[in-house]
């Protein structure tokens, strides 16, 4: 057989594989995140393997392809994750190729909130600049942008903000604050590929965005992430930094593209000295595999029908939860949502506490989460390292912290499954129905 012979059979068992071993899985617990997949992925993946060239190349290239169609940004960085892609940002605005006055240094500040994941904090404590908290509106989970002007101080030099689980924040205000403060915004994407807000996609109103493909996002390469811009100056910086922080800007594999890899003068290097081993910034090795590559570039092109999914099983629950607004309040939309789960805040005076329905969730068969790390200065590792930071009084975030929790709206739950969500719900509230009355009578 030749190499092009053995490599379709090969394929073709990959296709029987998946058959075989996952097209028909029977699901028990359903958990509220997860990824949806046919044999494409293994099939591409397998095919990178077979390339033997495994650090980003030619999926690589097809992914960013698909990945502008979605997201229309004039540089597309891929990275391993979306925490590297939140670090790479952040880091690359304090690039010694940024004017002094905007540049990130040690001591300034950056608006962001307490409510949402680490990763969006952690790179600015890292950068040792100082986290300014805003608290979130109870309605959309999102940021209070009347808090913004109050917030602002001589040190404030960026925000960087998450889109919450998937829901836009106020881009327009958001980017008109920036734009008259001559701030950075930092726009975190990484629950919310395929997001729009009025009609752009969210991702294109900060000077750098980030993406995350982790298995509980839109779309998935098992781990990995992008950063994007329209900025010249930052796609250089920021591929600086995902390569070492090293100065050539030759694609993985390719040599010399600047025709002077052996004619450079820097620093106290020699002449001529190979631009492929000069070091401009303090780097990382943040970069991704082509077989990461590969099994995004196949989940890319299924974006649209996830999405569509996502949205059909909010507003399932949603049409659920309507009748229940008593107990529960749930996020409205801001602009064209791409939901990453269904969020519910229990209500004051709720007769049951968050605990008591999602023990019950969790004993009869449906996964939970909370709303990632809730107030983030109440988290052990902010009292552990004595973090500095400002904030703002935080009684929203508080309350979420306290009374919210979310299901899963991810495309591989099936109508069997969005039925069992509903009924477990029912089966709690009727129950406690019951016990109410039963207290009531006594």
């Amino acid at each position: 057989m030749t190499p092009d012979e053995l490599r379709k059979e090969i394929l073709d068992k990959v296709s029987q594989y998946y058959q075989l071993s996952f097209a028909n899985r029977k699901k028990g617990f359903i958990h509220c995140s997860g990824k949806d997949f046919d044999a494409e992925e293994l099939k591409y993946g397998v095919e990178a393997i077979l390339d033997g060239w495994w650090t980003d190349g030619r999926f690589a290239d097809r992914f960013i392809e698909e990945f502008q169609k979605v997201i229309p940004a004039k540089y597309i960085i891929l990275v391993n994750s979306g925490s590297s892609a939140n670090l790479l940002a952040l880091f690359s605005l304090t690039s010694h190729l940024i004017p002094e006055e905007r540049r990130l240094q040690p001591g300034d500040e950056v608006m962001t909130l307490a409510a949402g994941f680490p990763t969006t904090v952690n790179p600015i404590i890292l950068a040792q600049c100082i986290p300014v908290f805003l608290d979130i509106e109870m309605d959309t989970l999102n940021i209070d942008v009347t808090q913004l002007e109050q917030a602002l101080s001589p040190k404030t030099k960026a925000v960087f903000i998450a889109h919450t689980l998937g829901n836009p924040f106020p881009a327009d205000k958001v980017r008109a604050f920036c734009t008259m403060h001559n701030l950075w915004l930092i726009e975190d994407c990484c629950d919310a590929l395929g997001a729009a807000y009025q009609d752009k996609p969210v991702g294109t109103f900060g000077d750098i965005a980030t993406f995350s493909f982790y298995p509980a996002h839109q779309v998935t390469m098992g781990e990995g992430g992008a950063v994007i811009t329209n900025d010249d100056s930052l796609d250089k910086i920021a591929k600086s930094l995902r390569d070492w922080g090293r100065d050539c800007w030759c694609k993985t594999g390719k040599d010399n593209t600047c025709g002077m890899r052996f004619a450079h003068q820097q620093g106290d290097l020699p002449f001529g000295y190979d631009h492929k081993y000069i070091f401009s910034h303090l780097g990382f090795n943040l970069k991704l595999t082509d077989m990461q590559a590969a099994i995004g570039y196949a989940q890319i092109q299924k974006l649209p029908l996830f999405l569509q999914k996502r949205r059909e099983h909010f507003q399932q629950l949603a049409a659920f939860f309507s009748d229940y607004m008593n107990y529960f309040s749930f996020p409205k939309a801001n602009g064209s949502p791409s939901w990453f789960g269904f969020t519910l805040t229990i209500k004051p005076g709720c007769p049951f506490t968050r605990n008591e329905i999602i023990g019950y969730l969790q004993a009869h068969g449906i996964g939970t989460r909370l709303l990632f790390g809730g107030n983030l200065t109440r988290q052990p590792y902010f009292k552990n390292q004595n973090i500095a930071y400002r904030s703002f009084p935080l009684p929203n975030t508080d309350y979420v912290m306290d009374n919210s929790f979310w299901v899963g709206v991810q495309p591989n739950l099936t109508d069997g499954d969005m039925a069992k969500i509903i009924e477990v719900f029912i089966g709690f509230l009727h129950l406690y129905q019951k016990i109410s009355k039963k207290e009531n009578d006594l």
